[in-house]
């Protein structure tokens, strides 16, 4: 059998994450600029090939100093790595229309795997009778595990940025 291949739609699809901040609320941020693929022998999706790339100056949290500030070399380095990377390396399914996706995460330089919890909605036919899937996924990371250790202690005794990331994602694909 042939791998089917599917690219994502970007106008329906969020790069999304939350990171604390002074400790008590989260901010938002999302990418953008991004571009992924999953190619798959079988309808089911276990095992697929996926790959992510996004543009690191793409960030935006909405807020014009604080996106800035996530740009230079206290976070990202965006001059130096301009691109985060994504390739999966298992994609198990856990239950019907739940996957355990894990992958290499490149970030800032450095390649750390990650496990990210995957929802499958479904595949369906749009209007124009292009046929789609869609998954969520959700994960945690540790930003400092990938170099990002810009902080600011508070005076009442905690750091103005939090370690862990939240990341939010929902992807919409079409098939080629």
């Amino acid at each position: 059998m042939s791998a089917t291949k599917w690219v994502i739609d970007p106008t329906h699809s969020e790069i999304g994450f939350k990171v604390k901040h002074m400790m008590f609320t989260n901010v938002s941020g999302k990418f953008s600029k991004f571009d992924a693929t999953i190619e798959s022998e079988n309808n089911d999706f276990e095992n697929a090939t996926i790959e992510f790339t996004g543009a690191v100056d793409s960030i935006t949290t909405g807020n014009a100093d604080r996106d800035t500030h996530l740009l230079s070399v206290d976070f990202f380095d965006a001059a130096q790595f301009p691109e985060l990377k994504f390739s999966a390396t298992s994609f198990t399914k856990v239950n019907e229309g739940e996957y355990e996706l894990v992958g290499d995460l490149t970030l800032h330089g450095v390649t750390k795997s990650v496990k990210l919890s995957a929802e499958y909605s479904g595949l369906l036919t749009d209007p124009w009778g292009n046929a789609k899937i869609a998954f969520s996924l959700d994960g945690k990371i540790n930003r400092k595990d990938w170099g990002l250790n810009w902080n600011s202690v508070l005076e009442t005794g905690g750091v103005l940025v939090g370690e862990e990331v939240r990341l939010l994602i929902e992807l919409q694909f079409i098939k080629q």
